[in-house]
């Protein structure tokens, strides 16, 4: 049984509603102008509020306003008679829980309530986590408990001692850089840290990005430029998507690491590295070298301290933390006062496969906290996993597609087929949301396109 306050100044509606949510069970007050409703709102303390836009003597806008200004996460499900797309959307932005139309249908009406109630039971049960004392986080964390990072955490200490050249791999959207700038702040934390992505800087323009350029060297070179690791003095300097790199840009890399020396483009004197060179990918370099796309004398010289950062779905335990901490940040950045997740949205979050990690969990906590009504995300918060069922196998979004069980298929003709796949799943993204799906580069995506022969008329740049 809920308390329910009905703030409508049709004698009708308000006496109607009375009598079915008292024969639901709930313990019911009215008021037919705003001034006594609120009133009744601080005399009884209700659950709910069942609150009507058009009132005589102040509007419910003004009501809402005022009632939220008493208990910022009151539960208020508005009413009206006019269907106008404005006041929906302002409605919502006030803070409205539900907005439903006249006539009310009472199924409706039941559904509105129900979600309120149950939302405002969650945020009951998990609120005294408000007042526990808790892990204090800090913009730059990185979280896990599991034993995988745990390791992580030991090599950043012991790495962080020295000034050695760093590879850390992983697949998209697991915190490569996060690591990078975590050895960066706690090895040379007042010097720059410079971060350069490989993929996304075509090879002519990258090699002036890192080394610089003398005044005249190239077309539009009309001033000298110091480039990436000369800015980086005796801080870091992260190569991201190392495995995207050309050959050619490869071996002049290689040099700078042998000599810990370069020369800017067109220039001739030789310039001093001071920088710590931290490389990164999502590509497995081991088979790059074997297929003759990156060399194998770099290869072993970034790979002097390797850091392999797991996929959220080898480290399920970290889920939870991961959740209350994103939480915590998302909150911060956004005003917001979500307290968490229900219990059943946990269970969907720990079985499903989470193909783009935990920059994947970030954007759908984000999108969730924008739109929540509560204190605590339910399912209905996250229709992008509610709408399918959790897939825990590796591979099985691509076996299904395949068709004509028993046939072996190549891996060129599983690649081609996923990526169609994932094309027609995402008619309305753009490239750069389907190479963060795919797991891929822009570079790697076009080459893939062009060897499948797959056109993608319509996505966006």
């Amino acid at each position: 049984m809920a308390k329910i306050l009905v703030i409508d100044d049709d004698t009708s509606i308000a006496e109607s509603l009375d009598l079915y949510l008292t024969e639901e069970g709930h313990q019911v007050f009215t008021a037919l102008t705003g001034t006594d409703g609120l009133n009744a709102y601080v005399k009884n303390n209700p659950d709910l509020v069942i609150l009507d836009i058009r009132l005589p003597d102040i509007d419910g806008f003004t009501v809402l306003e005022d009632l939220r200004e008493e208990d910022e996460n009151v539960k208020v499900i508005m009413i009206t008679a006019f269907h106008d797309m404005d006041s929906t959307i302002k409605a919502m932005k006030s803070g409205a829980f539900d907005y439903i139309h006249k006539p009310i249908n009472i199924e409706e009406l039941d559904m509105a309530i129900s979600k309120a109630l149950k939302s405002l039971e969650m945020e009951r049960k998990i609120s005294a986590l408000l007042n526990e004392p808790s892990r204090s986080f800090k913009v730059g964390d990185i979280v896990g408990n599991s034993k995988e990072m745990q390791e992580i955490f030991k090599t950043i200490g012991v790495v962080s001692q020295s000034r050695t050249t760093v590879l850390i791999e992983g697949e998209s959207g697991t915190g490569k850089e996060l690591i990078a700038k975590v050895i960066h702040s706690n090895t040379s934390p007042d010097e720059p840290y410079i971060a350069v992505n490989c993929s996304a800087i075509v090879e002519t323009l990258l090699e002036s990005e890192l080394f610089g350029h003398e005044k005249g060297s190239f077309t539009g070179a009309i001033t000298r430029k110091l480039g990436k690791f000369e800015l980086a003095r005796y801080g870091t300097v992260f190569l991201d998507e190392i495995s995207e790199m050309s050959l050619n840009l490869q071996a002049k890399l290689l040099r700078v690491l042998q000599e810990m020396e370069f020369e800017r483009v067109g220039g001739k004197d030789r310039i001093r590295v001071n920088a710590r060179i931290i490389a990164a990918t999502n590509k497995d370099l081991k088979t790059l070298v074997k297929e003759g796309k990156f060399r194998d004398d770099l290869y072993y010289r970034l790979n002097i301290v390797s850091i392999r950062i797991p996929p959220l779905r080898e480290r399920r335990e970290d889920i939870p933390l991961l959740v209350d901490y994103l939480l915590a940040k998302i909150n911060r950045d956004l005003h917001k006062r979500v307290i968490g997740v229900s219990d059943e949205m946990m269970e969907i979050f720990m079985k499903y496969r989470w193909p783009g990690n935990v920059r994947e969990l970030e954007n759908l906590l984000i999108r969730a906290v924008v739109v929540a009504k509560g204190q605590v995300l339910t399912r209905s918060d996250f229709p992008e996993l509610s709408e399918e069922a959790p897939k825990t196998e590796k591979e099985k979004d691509v076996v299904d597609d395949l068709g004509e069980p028993g046939r072996l298929y190549t891996l060129d003709e599983i690649e081609e087929r996923y990526i169609r796949k994932v094309l027609k799943e995402n008619p309305h993204k753009n490239k750069g949301e389907l190479c963060e799906i795919l797991g891929i580069s822009r570079p790697t995506f076009e080459r893939k396109l062009e060897k499948y022969g797959i056109e993608i008329g319509g996505h966006n740049t």
